[in-house]
């Protein structure tokens, strides 16, 4: 009798040991699956953020990256700084010459499947968004993604006002999606018939993010013009000659 409890506890104890040590494998082989996919996954999402911040911001060729608070402007590196809840990223574009373009910033509003997180570009120059880049979505293939290609939708987006009101304190007129066809102001998108969700998604994200950031961006325009990012030409000839 006490052998065969004796073989029992052996038995229990002898598969707890082995269950143990399936779930420590397990969970060392999700860390290291982890490990190994984060710098490949970082840096896939940099350059699409770079192409991103290219095509929303026409003409530019290079960015910097910038984080804004209460405190003021401060170039980061975003692979080194963890923002503060209190800051806001984006990225100021310039052209070969190292003058300002416009400015890049990311936003998201609840689409009809998940959220529609998107890049937005800004031209100071005319106080208008002047494109957006999706950046995560989920939406119904053939519906909701209508507005990664739909023309008269993208159009909105060649100079969406987005001035700023006297006080600077916030926009001037809110960005807003308006039925298909009944757009009527330079601040409204007008929808995509079939898209409404998806396109009101949109509109929401881009005025979200232009009411946080735009009203804080404005004291620092004039800096980040004077912040001139290295010309191309100038990386060029710089390269050329230490090679040399």
């Amino acid at each position: 009798m006490t052998q065969t409890v004796n073989s029992n506890q052996a038995s229990s104890l002898s598969m707890l040991i082995t269950l143990g040590g399936i779930a420590m494998l397990s969970g060392l082989l999700v860390v290291l699956t982890w490990q190994l996919t984060l710098g490949p996954i970082q840096e896939n999402q940099r350059v699409m953020i770079e192409k991103a911040i290219f095509q929303v911001i026409p003409g530019a060729v290079q960015r910097q990256s910038y984080a804004l608070s209460d405190e003021g402007l401060e170039l980061i590196n975003p692979k080194q700084k963890k923002l503060k809840k209190s800051e806001i990223k984006f990225y100021a574009a310039y052209d070969e010459e190292g003058q300002l373009k416009g400015i890049a910033a990311e936003s998201a509003a609840q689409g009809y499947a998940d959220m529609v997180r998107l890049l937005y570009g800004y031209d100071p120059e005319c106080e208008c968004i002047r494109g957006f880049s999706i950046i995560k979505m989920a939406e119904t293939p053939g519906l909701g993604d209508k507005i990664l290609v739909d023309e008269n939708f993208l159009a909105n987006f060649d100079a969406l006002d987005a001035r700023l009101s006297a006080d600077k304190k916030g926009l001037q007129n809110p960005i807003i999606t308006v039925k298909s066809g009944s757009k009527k102001n330079p601040w409204e998108v007008d929808a995509i018939s079939g898209a409404t969700i998806t396109s009101k998604a949109v509109g929401k994200a881009i005025n979200l993010g232009a009411e946080k950031l735009l009203p804080k961006l404005s004291a620092h325009l004039e800096k980040l013009k004077q912040m001139q990012a290295v010309p191309t030409t100038q990386v060029a000839k710089s390269t050329k000659e230490k090679a040399e």
